[in-house]
């Protein structure tokens, strides 16, 4: 016992044992909007407030208490029905930033020593009424690699948006840029004008690579953004953002893999505990989970986040990454620890197929991506705890929905070696898709998994150019998985003709779309 006492006192004397440092505050309602806890404001009980691992529901007085260490940012989980205060860039202020000793010198700004946290760290919280049907724009990829692209970004998409009051705020799901982070406030600059609250998830072009371990990659991140694993309620949903890239690749050393770290779900697995299991979850990041082997994502990981979700019938995933647009589901067979399956929708890019092609009137690129779909965004309904999505084509009408390739004017004698294509940009496999001629009756296409045509022709514009193009061309074609096919009839008549296509998508909404052809002699 004496020699154990000794070791003891040893180990402390050396700093090896340290006394467990903990931070306290109170979360309250902010009547007045200054910022300041007044006698007269009340705190806020059962909200939940994080270290970013542990999660802890405030008392009646509103106050919590939490383990921190040399690196940590406490932040709230916003409660249904309040609202945090907006920085001039309308990103939230719910977060502080433990790191006493600052971040380490790397090539892109970080943050500096924070110096002793406050004696009470406490929250301001904003009453707001909150219904229970709402809408959220979602961004996928804006990845610009210079001022150009910035530009590119806020005239082709942000201009494109008319945020009105159904809209309650946006989610841009990783690559906000492309690794140059000093463009990470360009970038808040051109958010700023949706006037909308906006949370952001980092992706592996947000990331420092000047370091040797995963959990300090996000060191400018955390510089510019905050947290990049928090959560907030909203209506009836759980919103969940989680960083789920880890650098280096814990197999190689080298670039990147898909996954997470064991604090990050155990922070999922603790926010849970306090969400009832009626609500809609809904999981934001940047890797879709679906990669087809361990090399691109770490399945352990999957499998127990999956796991974790299981009390939880109502859950959505949404990730971006792979600047194409595709419908994700998981079952059984993929470790869905439930009956049915979990969606993900992997959301098309605003940066298309990273600002490549040939540039409209404004000197816009056109930006399509590999898989046929234009660029663009998706406006995410929530009604209670069901969801649907829509895709907005930036610079298409809103019912733009898919498109039809067909030659405009074509032999009669020739017809039938002719093929009507469609790329529905939200559907799937499964999904009905009509086409007809005037008032003829409908006729099912055919899905089919190949290279979109009308992408190929942009394509081979630049491939067998005899002229400059000024632009960047495009990336090869990937398989779509929103496509489909029918011949063309052998029958049609010389004349002009309106091919009509109609298609439901997997929320039951009816999209329709025609064009106009002539068949000539």
């Amino acid at each position: 016992m004496k020699f154990k006492l000794l070791l003891a006192a040893s180990m402390l004397s050396l700093g090896v044992v340290h006394a467990q440092d903990f931070v306290k505050g109170i979360v309250y309602e902010d009547t007045n909007k200054n910022g300041k806890k007044e006698k007269t404001e009340t705190g806020l009980i059962n909200v939940s407030v994080s270290n970013g691992i542990d999660v802890v529901l405030t008392n009646e007085r509103g106050e919590y208490k939490l383990p921190v260490g040399k690196d940590n940012i406490i932040f709230v989980i916003k409660p249904t029905n309040y609202s945090f205060p907006l920085n001039d860039k309308n990103l939230p202020e719910f977060y502080y930033i433990h790191k006493p000793n600052g971040s380490p010198k790397l090539k892109y700004s970080t943050v500096s020593p924070t110096g002793e946290i406050p004696k009470s760290l406490d929250f301001p919280l904003y009453a707001q009424q909150e219904d229970i049907k709402f809408k959220a724009l979602i961004f996928g990829d804006p990845q610009a690699y210079n001022m150009d692209e910035i530009a590119y970004f806020k005239k082709g998409i942000i201009e494109d948006i008319n945020a009105d009051g159904t809209i309650k705020f946006g989610i841009s799901l990783g690559d906000l840029v492309g690794d140059d982070l000093e463009l990470h406030k360009p970038y808040q600059d051109a958010i700023q004008h949706i006037g909308k609250p906006w949370y952001n998830v980092m992706g592996n072009h947000d990331m420092n690579y000047d370091v040797e371990v995963d959990s300090l990659s996000d060191e400018t991140f955390e510089y510019n953004f905050g947290p990049n694993n928090y959560a907030f309620h909203y209506g009836n949903a759980y919103f969940i953002v989680l960083d789920n890239i880890l650098y280096p690749n814990p197999n190689t050393g080298k670039g990147y893999l898909g996954g997470f770290r064991k604090d990050q779900l155990d922070f999922v697995e603790n926010s849970l505990k306090y969400v009832p299991k009626d609500k809609l979850i809904i999981l934001n990041y940047h890797i879709p989970l679906g990669n087809i082997n361990s090399d691109s994502f770490r399945h352990s990981d999957r499998d127990r986040l999956f796991k974790i979700l299981a009390p939880f019938k109502h859950t959505l995933s949404m990730s971006a990454h792979t600047h194409w647009q595709e419908q994700i589901f998981y079952g059984l067979q993929d470790g869905w620890k439930q009956q049915g399956v979990h969606h993900e929708y992997n959301v098309g890019t605003t940066s298309g197929d990273w600002y490549s092609g040939t540039r409209n009137e404004y000197g816009i690129p056109s930006s399509t991506m590999r898989d046929g779909t234009p660029k663009g965004y998706a406006i995410l309904t929530i009604d209670n705890n069901s969801y649907s999505f829509e895709y907005k084509v930036a610079g298409k009408p809103k019912n733009y929905q898919m498109n039809i390739i067909v030659p405009s004017v074509l032999s009669e004698k020739y017809a039938r070696l002719y093929k009507i294509s469609v790329n529905f940009f939200m559907g799937k496999k499964g999904d009905k898709v009509q086409y007809r001629f005037g008032n003829d009756q409908w006729q099912n296409m055919t899905y089919v998994e190949q290279p979109d045509p009308a992408y190929q022709y942009e394509l081979l514009k630049f491939d067998t150019a005899e002229k400059f193009i000024d632009g960047r061309r495009p990336s090869n074609a990937v398989n779509s998985t929103h496509l489909w096919e029918a011949k063309f009839p052998n029958k049609l008549p010389v004349g002009k003709h309106d091919l009509q296509v109609k298609a439901i998508d997997m929320y039951g909404k009816l999209h329709t779309q025609t064009v106009a052809i002539e068949i000539v002699k």
